[in-house]
């Protein structure tokens, strides 16, 4: 059997996670628009690891996918959901462990922490991070320009991109509706590595 590619982790992960948080299957229209991608790439997706043998489904009927094998399943890690943090204006961090989100191990590099946050606030909604989703924060304190991380800022948490100026740091959000926050005391939580949505 083929590896799968890239998206198609991200495509089994997404359905897998979906049935543990809702305990049935997405429709191929739910994959679609979680990915942002048309009907048919998501159908193409879910052909792909049907034929690799990683998904079983009923022909015509919806919300029949089963994720096969028991090799899929276990390969799952449990990672701690430690708050809220705002994709808007900062915000106090929540930093209280509030249980755990299972992520294939095929979405995370071995020998690094991680940690999960309930996004609040639409200022990250260009970078389709919206209100209410899931983010998987890789622990690190460097990042590199550019990349969105979570920091700590005026004693609170935000989740922006970070930008290094020559005396400060700039955190600029994905919605122009939100100014950049300026500063020279900001402190690098971890780096962002995924984004997971309910419906």
């Amino acid at each position: 059997m083929k590896e799968l590619t890239a998206r198609q982790k991200e495509v089994l992960s997404f359905i897998d996670y979906f049935i543990r948080d809702h305990n049935y299957p997405p429709t191929i229209r739910e994959i679609a628009e979680h990915f942002e991608i048309s009907v048919k790439g998501a159908h193409d997706h879910v052909t792909a690891l049907r034929k690799k043998g990683i998904l079983r489904q009923e022909d015509k009927r919806s919300r029949t996918m089963e994720v096969v094998g028991a090799r899929n399943r276990s390969r799952y890690v449990e990672i701690p959901l430690l708050g809220i943090v705002a994709a808007g204006l900062p915000i106090m961090s929540e930093a209280n462990f509030d249980g755990t989100i299972p992520i294939h191990e095929s979405m995370i590099k071995k020998n690094r922490k991680y940690f999960a946050l309930k996004v609040r606030g639409d200022s990250m909604s260009g970078a389709g991070i919206l209100d209410g989703d899931t983010a998987v924060i890789e622990k690190t304190s460097v990042v590199r320009d550019g990349e969105i991380a979570v920091t700590w800022v005026n004693n609170a948490a935000t989740l922006k991109r970070v930008f290094k100026e020559s005396n400060r740091v700039k955190l600029q959000a994905e919605n122009p509706a939100f100014p950049p926050i300026y500063s020279q005391n900001v402190r690098i939580e971890g780096r962002l590595v995924q984004v997971i949505r309910s419906y």
